[in-house]
């Protein structure tokens, strides 16, 4: 787990492709959250990369959760072979010339994240009639199928923060991926614009360079445009804090739990120390994470006092 907001994916797309177990390794030692698989048919890109059969040798390697970029014209005809390879989350572009509400249901439906990603000439509008299906949204600042391109400012700047709206569905566990030209010199700026994921790919592979540094280097400046751009100069809340939000017996917390993961907001349930009377049964410790604190507080915040209220009753009756 990483201190702070910012959560790198490393692509292996300029890794030496005939020993990606090694690679793998290296950016697993090296700190990268994530690998970012880059794949392409040679017909939606002019490209040509790898597989699920690959991606499923990779997952032998490797524990790190593995975020497949599917730059493909039909990926609903292959999606179960990437489901069954082992990635956990699987992003497909809103371009392609089929049906996308099925490839996303199908995705979800295998427990993993779906994703949608739009080209730089691509206006967000495009994710509109899908905007239930997806957890991510991914925003391209080169143009898909070569590492290496040049940054696109003026697409990052326009599509990164917007791209925020357009995951309203999910206040909290949604996702905003950049992908193309991200480095030390772009990630400071597109930390100020709000991306939670950023895909770094050539980067990574300079001859002489730490590769471990430079991971730790671009997460630390995008976290440090996250502060001072859009957090009042604050340092961001890592994102794998959890806070305690509520302690109720257990017939009241599990209900409890479950609305306030219906509104998106994640809830991880500990049994407590103490017991309640009520056959012997121990009440539960709810935790939400510490980021989504302040929205947890705004929405259930009545809730909870009213839960707790009831509670307070019970043991007072006994």
């Amino acid at each position: 787990m990483s201190a702070g907001r910012a959560r790198v994916a490393a692509s292996i797309l300029d890794a030496d492709l005939s020993n990606i177990s090694h690679a793998v390794r290296r950016l697993e030692r090296a700190g990268a959250d994530r690998i970012h698989l880059d794949v392409m048919d040679g017909h939606f890109v002019p490209n040509l990369t790898f597989g699920p059969r690959t991606i499923e040798a990779i997952r032998r390697r490797t524990r790190l959760p593995l975020d497949a970029h599917l730059m493909i014209a039909n990926p609903g005809r292959h999606i179960g072979a990437y489901i069954d390879a082992g990635c956990d989350s699987i992003t497909i572009h809103v371009e392609i010339d089929e049906p996308i509400p099925p490839t996303l249901e199908a995705i979800r439906a295998a427990g993993r994240f779906a994703g949608l990603a739009v080209k730089p000439a691509t206006a967000l509008t495009a994710l509109e009639p899908y905007a239930p299906l997806y957890d991510i949204v991914m925003v391209m600042t080169v143009e898909p199928g070569f590492g290496g391109q040049v940054f696109m400012r003026e697409v990052a700047a326009t599509k990164l923060l917007a791209a925020r709206d357009h995951l309203a569905h999910l206040p909290v566990t949604g996702e905003v991926h950049v992908d193309g030209g991200v480095n030390r010199e772009t990630a400071e700026f597109v930390g100020a614009q709000g991306a939670d994921v950023l895909v770094v790919g050539s980067a990574l592979f300079v001859r002489g360079r730490d590769m471990a540094r430079e991971i730790h280097l671009i997460r630390s400046l995008a976290d440090e445009g996250y502060q001072f751009a859009l957090n009042d100069g604050e340092p961001p809340v890592s994102r794998d804090e959890w806070a305690p939000f509520t302690e109720l017996p257990r017939d009241l917390a599990a209900p409890f739990a479950r609305t306030i993961e219906d509104a998106g907001i994640p809830v991880a349930v500990f049994r407590s120390l103490h017991r309640s009377t009520d056959a012997g049964q121990r009440e539960a410790r709810l935790f939400v994470p510490l980021a989504a604190l302040p929205l947890a507080e705004e929405r259930f915040g009545a809730q909870r006092s009213r839960l707790e209220s009831e509670a307070s009753g019970r043991a007072d009756d006994r």
